[in-house]
């Protein structure tokens, strides 16, 4: 059973270009924050007071950029110690890492590389993950990944991510926009996919903006509004899993912050939505 966020409601990435904004008005209608561990390590002076302010106010969750947990590069101990640190600092609720590689032999890529989906690759990312797990003495999840090539390529993408949940027995943040993002990208039927999910071990959820570069290529930007066919496909997850926690994630071209909002407000309409046709079913 995922246990790993016991948040509810609606929640928002919690970006530096609002922060100061955000630790002043401390906006009601968000239920949790989340942010890059790696981003928020070792800040002092007055971010550090805002960042404070912030996680005094709202449950903390920390999603991870760097961990490399498909690497071949041995595992950045020292990083997980500091987010351990970090974790307890700000009574987090919760640790999740991108389902990725993001480094080679002589450092990061600055980029999520997608890992080869095959069983070797499975248990070289679950004894990973297990060992970040040891190290933090808790439950982390993993999350689906975007990706627009699939290199030696053995099993499908839905069952790579079923045995690594398997095998490193560990939680999912289910990112619905890389979903929908990869079913264009690799033609696939999306709710067919979150059928095929473990809904036991999803922690909370995601939903992003993207770009659409063509008919058949859709590139995870997380640098616009959340679409129609997102929502619709998260309101899909919820029926199917139960209302359950969901964020807003926004890294770049940011619009003023009662935009964002309203974007949060837009998962608690259909969060209402859902567990009305939950009852009424």
């Amino acid at each position: 059973m995922a246990d790993s966020i016991p948040a509810s409601g609606a929640g928002l990435g919690l970006r530096r270009a609002f922060l100061g904004t955000f630790a002043k008005e401390r906006p009601a209608g968000v239920d949790f924050l989340e942010v890059a561990p790696e981003n928020w390590i070792g800040i002092g002076g007055m971010q550090a007071r805002q960042f404070r302010a912030c996680t005094e106010a709202y449950p903390l969750a920390l999603h991870g950029l760097s961990l490399n947990l498909g690497g071949q590069a041995p595992l950045d101990t020292d990083l997980v110690k500091r987010v351990g640190e970090l974790f307890r600092a700000h009574d987090c609720i919760g640790y999740s890492e991108h389902l990725s590689c993001c480094a080679d032999q002589r450092g990061h890529l600055y980029d999520l590389m997608p890992i080869p989906f095959t069983m070797e690759a499975v248990s070289h990312v679950a004894s990973r993950i297990r060992q970040v797990q040891d190290l933090l003495g808790r439950r982390i999840a993993v999350e689906n990944s975007s990706y627009y090539a699939a290199p030696g390529k053995e099993m499908a993408e839905i069952d790579f991510i079923n045995e690594v949940l398997r095998q490193a027995d560990c939680d999912l943040l289910l990112d619905v926009n890389n979903v929908y993002v990869n079913s264009i990208n690799h033609r696939y039927d999306p709710r067919s996919f979150l059928a095929a999910l473990p809904g036991e071990r999803i922690t909370y959820i995601h939903v992003a903006g993207h770009h659409w570069e063509a008919e058949d290529l859709r590139v995870d930007t997380h640098g616009a509004k959340v679409i129609d066919p997102v929502w619709e496909l998260l309101e899909a997850a919820y029926r199917r899993f139960g209302v359950l926690p969901t964020l807003v994630e926004r890294d770049f071209n940011f619009p003023p912050l009662n935009e964002l909002l309203e974007e949060v407000a837009s998962i608690r309409q259909v969060q209402s939505r859902a567990s009305d046709k939950i009852k009424a079913a």
